[in-house]
């Protein structure tokens, strides 16, 4: 029976064999983060790149108009300013 883990990856029975087997002669296949051990949160959303915060005021009215719009979308108030961000940039 194969087993998939958390983050996708397909292990089967021989696999795990393999892995218990050299986890029993002190061996630790694998790198930390593979299967062995799981990162911990949500994955990075952009992983080729440094992120950096960008903050600046705006009258709270517009945070809470901003606001209302992310949910309205199901959506945070990052993910929608980063969305709104990417939309203006594409246009020009």
């Amino acid at each position: 029976m194969d087993i998939t883990t958390k983050n996708g990856q397909v292990l089967t029975e021989e696999m795990i064999n393999e892995l218990g087997e050299a986890c029993e002669r002190g061996e630790y296949p694998g790198t930390p983060g593979d299967f062995i051990i799981a990162p911990k949160g949500r994955p990075p959303l952009y992983p080729d790149e440094e992120l950096v915060t960008v903050a600046f005021k705006v009258p709270r009215s517009r945070i809470e108009l901003l606001d209302k719009r992310a949910a309205e979308k199901r959506e945070t108030r990052s993910q929608f300013m980063r969305e709104l961000l990417d939309d203006a940039l594409m246009a020009g």
